[in-house]
């Protein structure tokens, strides 16, 4: 009845369906791995930092990754150009940032975002920054890109205002070196609300969390129709098997699957068939009268 199994069609079905369950299985496991290790991150990144914790040197904690991220750093220089920093929003309202490049005494610049104003981008509204030596203290944030949230990546910003906060944007307004990252201030100046620092990028239970763990169900689903398919066609073949044996099939005869497991059953067959077939003997012919003499 099983022999069907043997025959070329079935050894390639079921080393398909050996090779595909690992896979899937694999597949799953990856990417239910990689949904945990965001929710994970997105714990750490969310976690409230001791309050006491002090500020380390900015040096310290470059380059900006997951654990440094939103550390306060500490570093002292003169303030220099002032840009604004339009469409970002704070607390469900629109405004602007005030970032002003501070020009470290290690002789490279970083941006300090000083604050965050109200309304629309506007030079009279932004306080001056302290003039001479300051030392200033902020959380560390990582370089802005194209795909950060809120960014105003499109262009067309008349001059005084910056879209992206990011050494790439800067590299034509600063003639110092830049560093890979920026500081907010989380302490209240001259009237602005800090702006909170962010939490590191793909770290969080975005969208791209949510595909993972999408991707997981998918790959276990594939799983269970894996094994249905096959089961649905092992039936398939068994009742076209027993079909045959109880004559129950069309005229053409059974299916060629059948018909191969059928030949192949030992004592059955064409030639089998022929050999025990019973033999009858011709009839003799019929007398003819003689016609008279």
């Amino acid at each position: 009845m099983h022999r069907f199994l043997l025959t070329p069609r079935w050894w390639g079905i079921n080393i398909f369906v050996a090779l595909a369950i690992p896979f899937c299985l694999f597949m799953g496991t990856w990417q239910l791995g990689r949904f945990e290790d965001r929710v994970g991150s997105h714990k750490e990144a969310a976690a409230e930092r001791p309050a006491a914790r002090a500020a380390a040197p900015l040096d310290s904690l470059l380059p900006v990754d997951t654990r440094t991220s939103g550390q306060l750093a500490s570093t002292a220089g003169e303030y220099g150009q002032q840009l604004l920093v339009p469409e970002r929003e704070l607390g469900g309202k629109p405004g602007f940032y005030v970032l002003t490049l501070l020009r470290a005494d290690s002789g490279k610049t970083i941006p300090v975002v000083r604050g965050w104003l109200p309304g629309t981008a506007d030079p009279a509204k932004a306080p001056a920054p302290p003039a001479g030596r300051v030392e200033v203290t902020g959380a560390l944030q990582a370089s802005e890109n194209s795909g950060t949230k809120g960014v105003h990546a499109q262009g067309g910003l008349p001059p005084g205002q910056l879209g992206v906060i990011s050494a790439a944007t800067l590299v034509n307004l600063v003639h110092d070196p830049l560093y890979d990252a920026w500081l907010t201030v989380q302490t209240p100046v001259d009237g602005m609300t800090p702006v909170p620092a962010k939490a590191p990028a793909n770290t969080g239970l975005d969208l791209k969390a949510f595909q993972n763990l999408g991707y997981t169900g998918e790959w276990f689903v594939f799983v269970v129709f894996v094994l249905f398919m096959w089961f649905r066609l092992y039936r398939r073949e068994v009742e076209t098997l027993r079909d045959a044996e109880a004559g129950l099939l069309p005229a053409g005869g059974p299916a060629p699957a059948a018909r191969a497991a059928t030949d192949a059953t030992p004592g059955t067959g064409p030639a089998t068939e022929a050999a025990t077939e019973p033999l009858t003997e011709p009839a003799p012919a019929p007398a003819t009268a003689r016609p008279a003499e």
